[in-house]
């Protein structure tokens, strides 16, 4: 500290002596030509190539001395400020690749998006639009599934999913049926499967109707696997991750059996899992009567 304020005393009488006209000052030999300049104060222990910058903003006096006094004396480059013409590259490239992410989700937004030979639907943009309160952690871990409506119909399964929800136990086998469960062995196995709206391996949730609606093969795997097993990754790696998770099935009138499901995720204090998609209740090969949950081969 004492080398350091006798730096900057040596620094003030030498801008003195030069503003009365001083004929004689030592130069150092960095190029009288064009020597950098830095800006430091006089107790810090970093320099700045910017006046302006935030961290210099609470300092009673501010010094301008050359790049290697200040190099000379210990300072070091300060982390909010940069070197002239390398951060700027940086920005544009970022920017660019940002303006590029942002264009490709416009585009593949409310389009269908090949998932292997499953087609997914992205929704607005792939942000799920959760508000500011549903994503408090005030409550912890919680789940809630709405009631069945009157063709008892499973409606909306919501979370906020943490490590501690998801079981640990043996699964039990599923013995409830969900509207429109009229099943039948096809050349890949059996048609249908009794889809969790929050998935098993997330809450541990099994016979309950009102997390469960009749699903194709191809609903369940690859279609809502994937997205869950993406969810389950993330709440794994850590029991400080939370997500807001929300699951709807999509019916059309009185049909039955459910068109597809909508799909939201976001992770907490981080877009490590976000998204925003529709899963189409299909199954290759297959004509389904929505109505009912009867099939015949296409």
């Amino acid at each position: 500290m004492k080398q350091h304020r006798k730096f900057l005393t040596i620094i003030v009488v030498f801008f003195a002596l030069f503003s009365v006209g001083a004929t004689t000052a030592i130069v150092n030999p960095e190029t009288a030509q064009a020597a950098t300049h830095v800006y430091v104060t006089e107790t810090g222990k970093h320099y700045f190539y910017h006046k302006g910058n935030k961290g210099l903003n609470r300092a009673k006096k501010i010094y301008k001395v050359t790049l290697s006094a200040a190099k000379k004396h210990g300072l070091t480059l300060a982390k909010t400020d940069y070197k002239p013409g390398k951060r700027k590259v940086v920005k544009k490239t970022t920017v660019k690749k940002a303006k590029a992410a942002t264009k490709k989700a416009k585009k593949s937004a409310g389009k269908y998006v090949t998932s292997g030979k499953y087609k997914v639907k992205v929704l607005n943009s792939n942000k799920p639009g959760f508000s500011k309160a549903t994503l408090s952690l005030k409550k912890g871990a919680w789940q809630k599934f709405g009631n069945l409506d009157r063709l008892n119909r499973a409606t909306t399964a919501n979370a906020m999913l943490n490590k501690k929800l998801m079981p640990k136990g043996e699964r039990e086998a599923l013995y409830v049926n969900p509207t429109a469960w009229h099943n039948k062995k096809i050349k890949t196995g059996w048609l249908y499967n009794r889809s969790h709206l929050i998935g098993y391996q997330l809450t541990g949730q099994n016979n309950n109707l009102k997390n469960l609606i009749t699903g194709t093969r191809e609903l369940n795997d690859p279609g809502m696997v994937k997205y869950e097993n993406k969810v389950a990754s993330y709440l794994k790696s850590s029991k400080k991750h939370y997500i807001r998770y929300q699951v709807k099935p999509v019916f059309k009138g009185n049909n039955l059996l459910a068109s597809g499901v909508q799909m939201k995720a976001q992770s907490i204090h981080s877009n490590a899992v976000r998204f925003s998609v529709y899963l189409p209740n299909t199954q290759p090969g297959m004509k389904l009567n929505y109505a009912t949950g009867y099939s015949k081969v296409s």
